[in-house]
Protein backbone atom coordinates (compact mmCIF):
# COMPACT_ATOMS: atom_id res chain seq x y z
CA UNK A 1 0.00 0.00 0.00
CA UNK A 2 1.28 3.33 -1.08
CA UNK A 3 0.08 5.99 1.34
CA UNK A 4 1.99 8.92 -0.20
CA UNK A 5 3.65 11.70 1.81
CA UNK A 6 7.16 11.88 3.16
CA UNK A 7 8.78 8.58 3.93
CA UNK A 8 11.68 7.67 6.19
CA UNK A 9 14.13 7.87 3.27
CA UNK A 10 13.46 11.52 2.49
CA UNK A 11 13.62 12.47 6.18
CA UNK A 12 17.04 10.82 6.37
CA UNK A 13 18.23 12.75 3.33
CA UNK A 14 17.05 16.05 4.84
CA UNK A 15 18.76 15.16 8.14
CA UNK A 16 22.04 14.28 6.39
CA UNK A 17 21.86 17.54 4.41
CA UNK A 18 21.24 19.56 7.60
CA UNK A 19 24.17 17.88 9.39
CA UNK A 20 26.40 18.51 6.37
CA UNK A 21 25.39 22.22 6.29
CA UNK A 22 26.03 22.59 10.03
CA UNK A 23 29.43 20.91 9.66
CA UNK A 24 30.42 23.25 6.82
CA UNK A 25 29.25 26.33 8.75
CA UNK A 26 31.14 25.23 11.86
CA UNK A 27 34.33 24.74 9.81
CA UNK A 28 33.95 28.19 8.26
CA UNK A 29 33.41 29.70 11.73
CA UNK A 30 36.50 27.91 13.06
CA UNK A 31 38.66 29.15 10.15
CA UNK A 32 37.43 32.74 10.58
CA UNK A 33 38.11 32.56 14.33
CA UNK A 34 41.64 31.24 13.77
CA UNK A 35 42.39 34.01 11.25
CA UNK A 36 41.02 36.61 13.66
CA UNK A 37 43.14 35.21 16.47
CA UNK A 38 46.27 35.39 14.30
CA UNK A 39 45.49 39.02 13.45
CA UNK A 40 44.89 39.93 17.10
CA UNK A 41 48.11 38.16 18.15
CA UNK A 42 50.09 40.11 15.54
CA UNK A 43 48.53 43.37 16.73
CA UNK A 44 49.33 42.49 20.35
CA UNK A 45 52.96 41.77 19.46
CA UNK A 46 53.18 45.12 17.69
CA UNK A 47 51.67 47.01 20.63
CA UNK A 48 54.03 45.32 23.09
CA UNK A 49 56.95 46.14 20.79
CA UNK A 50 55.84 49.78 20.55
CA UNK A 51 55.63 50.17 24.31
CA UNK A 52 59.03 48.49 24.75
CA UNK A 53 60.52 50.98 22.26
CA UNK A 54 58.73 53.82 24.04
CA UNK A 55 60.16 52.71 27.39
CA UNK A 56 63.63 52.49 25.83
CA UNK A 57 63.23 56.02 24.47
CA UNK A 58 62.17 57.26 27.92
CA UNK A 59 65.27 55.67 29.46
CA UNK A 60 67.47 57.32 26.83
CA UNK A 61 65.91 60.72 27.50
CA UNK A 62 66.51 60.22 31.24
CA UNK A 63 70.16 59.37 30.54
CA UNK A 64 70.52 62.42 28.29
CA UNK A 65 69.24 64.69 31.04
CA UNK A 66 71.70 63.21 33.57
CA UNK A 67 74.82 63.88 31.49
CA UNK A 68 76.42 67.25 30.76
CA UNK A 69 77.66 66.22 27.32
CA UNK A 70 75.62 64.24 24.82
CA UNK A 71 77.23 60.84 24.16
CA UNK A 72 77.30 59.43 20.60
CA UNK A 73 75.30 56.36 21.71
CA UNK A 74 73.30 55.15 24.71
CA UNK A 75 72.51 51.44 25.15
CA UNK A 76 73.42 50.78 21.52
CA UNK A 77 71.16 53.53 20.16
CA UNK A 78 72.94 56.15 18.05
CA UNK A 79 72.36 59.73 19.20
CA UNK A 80 72.52 62.54 16.64
CA UNK A 81 73.06 66.11 17.85
CA UNK A 82 72.64 69.42 16.09
CA UNK A 83 73.35 72.93 17.25
CA UNK A 84 70.13 74.60 18.37
CA UNK A 85 71.13 77.95 16.89
CA UNK A 86 71.47 76.50 13.39
CA UNK A 87 67.99 74.97 13.74
CA UNK A 88 66.39 78.29 14.68
CA UNK A 89 66.40 77.79 18.44
CA UNK A 90 68.39 79.57 21.15
CA UNK A 91 72.19 79.39 21.42
CA UNK A 92 72.00 77.47 24.71
CA UNK A 93 70.08 74.56 23.21
CA UNK A 94 70.99 71.32 21.49
CA UNK A 95 68.70 69.39 19.16
CA UNK A 96 69.00 65.67 19.82
CA UNK A 97 67.46 62.91 17.72
CA UNK A 98 67.48 59.12 17.91
CA UNK A 99 65.29 56.20 16.91
CA UNK A 100 64.35 53.03 18.77
CA UNK A 101 63.48 49.94 16.75
CA UNK A 102 60.04 48.41 17.24
CA UNK A 103 60.70 44.64 17.25
CA UNK A 104 59.05 42.36 14.68
CA UNK A 105 57.98 45.26 12.47
CA UNK A 106 59.47 47.62 9.93
CA UNK A 107 58.77 50.61 12.18
CA UNK A 108 60.98 52.72 14.44
CA UNK A 109 60.07 55.21 17.13
CA UNK A 110 61.76 58.45 16.07
CA UNK A 111 62.43 61.00 18.82
CA UNK A 112 63.68 64.57 18.34
CA UNK A 113 64.22 66.81 21.36
CA UNK A 114 65.51 70.23 22.32
CA UNK A 115 67.74 69.95 25.38
CA UNK A 116 68.50 73.21 27.16
CA UNK A 117 71.57 73.96 29.27
CA UNK A 118 69.46 73.79 32.46
CA UNK A 119 68.71 70.12 31.51
CA UNK A 120 65.08 70.71 30.61
CA UNK A 121 63.78 69.44 27.33
CA UNK A 122 61.06 70.03 24.79
CA UNK A 123 59.76 67.32 22.48
CA UNK A 124 59.85 68.28 18.81
CA UNK A 125 58.66 64.90 17.56
CA UNK A 126 57.91 61.51 19.09
CA UNK A 127 56.44 59.42 16.30
CA UNK A 128 56.58 56.11 14.49
CA UNK A 129 58.23 55.96 11.09
CA UNK A 130 58.21 53.15 8.57
CA UNK A 131 61.65 51.97 7.48
CA UNK A 132 60.57 49.42 4.88
CA UNK A 133 61.64 49.93 1.30
CA UNK A 134 58.70 50.61 -0.95
CA UNK A 135 59.22 49.50 -4.54
CA UNK A 136 57.20 51.40 -7.12
CA UNK A 137 58.31 49.26 -10.05
CA UNK A 138 54.95 47.50 -10.23
CA UNK A 139 53.31 48.70 -13.41
CA UNK A 140 49.58 48.45 -13.81
CA UNK A 141 48.27 49.08 -17.28
CA UNK A 142 45.09 50.93 -16.38
CA UNK A 143 44.51 52.64 -19.69
CA UNK A 144 43.88 50.28 -22.53
CA UNK A 145 43.95 51.63 -26.04
CA UNK A 146 41.61 50.08 -28.51
CA UNK A 147 42.01 50.18 -32.26
CA UNK A 148 38.45 50.64 -33.52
Amino acid sequence: MNKGGIGAGSASIVLVFAVLCLTIFSLITFIVAENGKALVDAEARFVVGYYNADAQAERIVAELLKTDTIPPAINGVEITTEDGLSQGFGPETEVVSFSCEIPKSSMVLFVRLIINNDRTYEILSWKMQDTAYWDTDVFLDLWVEFDW
